[in-house]
């Protein structure tokens, strides 16, 4: 089968709060990394995967990212970004109800995390295979030693993920594989994030709506991303990032 993948949706409305003074004035997606903001790289890239309509959801300090879109759109007019303002900071499916209308024409979307860093030719080969695949979600996982900082997921031996385990507790997981916090799904994803209650932290949760997905029976699998990989989480992430990435191809300030 052959998908058509036309837009995506970046989620870049959080405060960052583990990188301290670093964001203060500062919204985390906008921090430098080799030349350019976190977000630039990924949204340079996904350019470059062919998708060139890409909504930015916004909540901490939105004006910066609203005024960066602009500029972004206006050196780059081949690609559009699109600045959603998440009124309510209510948690990450809440940040994705904020696009849903943008989403609305669309059978199967792309979506991710503003400030999650990786080589950019796991983008164009995410969204090949996004077009190229049956699945009702599809997520990266990357390779790590213990999960226990993202989301232990589980995998049969065709990549089908069995189960998904946020946040477990260091030491406690079987599996290797962490959600790298990039998706492309299909409109069935709505449907679980509307049965969304909020968490302990008053949030709506968007892993949660994905762990829903598996626990359903519905068809959600894996690919892996190769290379460099960090959610910049902390300032010790942030360095480690300025040192080690080395953007593949060009990136836009």
């Amino acid at each position: 089968m052959t998908r058509t993948i036309a837009k995506a949706v970046l989620l870049a409305a959080g405060r960052g709060t583990r990188l301290g003074s670093l964001t203060e004035s500062t919204p985390k997606p906008l921090l430098e990394v080799a030349g350019a903001p976190l977000i630039a790289h990924i949204a340079s890239a996904l350019a470059d995967a062919g998708i060139h309509e890409i909504a930015i959801v916004t909540g901490y300090l939105a004006e910066q990212l609203a005024a960066w879109c602009e500029w972004f759109n206006r050196a780059h007019p081949e690609t559009r970004l699109i600045p959603i303002r998440q009124r309510e900071l209510n948690g990450t499916a809440g940040a994705m109800l904020a696009a849903r209308e943008f989403l609305a024409d669309e059978d199967t979307f792309v979506f991710g995390w503003g400030d999650v860093l990786m080589d950019r030719h796991n983008y164009s080969r995410f969204v090949a295979h996004a077009r190229s695949e049956p699945y009702d979600l599809l997520l990266a996982v990357n390779r790590t030693r213990d999960p226990w900082r993202g989301a232990a997921v589980y995998v049969d031996d065709r990549m089908r993920v069995v189960r998904i385990v946020e946040k477990p507790p260091p030491g406690t997981s079987t599996t290797n594989w962490n959600n790298a916090g990039l998706f492309a799904a299909t409109q069935r994803l709505f449907d679980h994030v509307e049965r969304l209650t909020p968490s302990t932290r008053g949030e709506l949760e968007l892993p949660q709506a994905i762990a829903a997905m598996v626990a359903d029976g519905l068809d959600v699998r894996a690919i892996d991303v190769r290379g460099f990989w960090s959610d910049v989480g902390t300032p010790e992430d942030l360095e480690t990032a300025r040192k080690r990435f080395r953007p593949s191809g060009p990136s836009q300030r």
